[in-house]
């Protein structure tokens, strides 16, 4: 039985009646495994030696710059023009974030749900920073702290604003 059939059974199966972009993760977990593969390759050719262990800090930097860059792509007013050929938007979502509904079938909706989930896009620009802390550490943490630093205000941010709807209501 040829490989396509097989697939097209496994989906039928899994899907339960239901639209499911199977082919279009399968697209999507490719590329992000020819970008691991495509980095790896690169750094063993440039003689780049992976770090004998990471730094607390520098996890907590990278984790704040990850969470700031997820929301930023998938949520952010301003990079709606980016995520709009695979999405609808479907109203604001409070501070300067927006809602959207994926468009589309196949590999296109799948990603869609990759640059409308910060969950799921938080795994690329995760390894992406990592990467980036391994082949260039000084510009990586210097973009890490920007992101960070953007993430701190954003909750300081929301702090005010929900401290001055208190007060506004005694």
């Amino acid at each position: 039985m040829p490989i396509t059939d097989v697939f097209r059974r496994v989906s039928a199966a899994y899907s339960a009646g239901e639209q499911r972009p199977l082919r279009g993760y399968l697209a999507t977990l490719c590329s992000y495994s020819a970008l691991v593969v495509g980095a790896t390759a690169i750094g063993r050719r440039a003689g780049v030696r992976l770090p004998e262990r990471v730094a607390v800090h520098d996890v907590a930097l990278l984790s704040l710059a990850t969470h700031k860059a997820s929301r930023l792509l998938t949520k952010g007013a301003v990079t709606s023009v980016l995520r709009a050929p695979l999405t609808r938007f479907d109203g604001p979502a409070g501070a300067a974030e927006v809602n959207e509904t994926v468009r589309g079938e196949g590999v296109r909706h799948a990603a869609g749900e990759l640059v409308t989930c910060p969950f799921c896009s938080g795994v690329w620009i995760a390894s992406a920073l990592t990467a980036g802390l391994v082949f260039a550490p000084r510009a990586t943490r210097l973009v890490a702290t920007t992101l960070s630093a953007v993430a701190v205000s954003d909750w300081l941010h929301v702090v005010d604003s929900k401290l001055k709807d208190t007060a506004d209501e005694s």
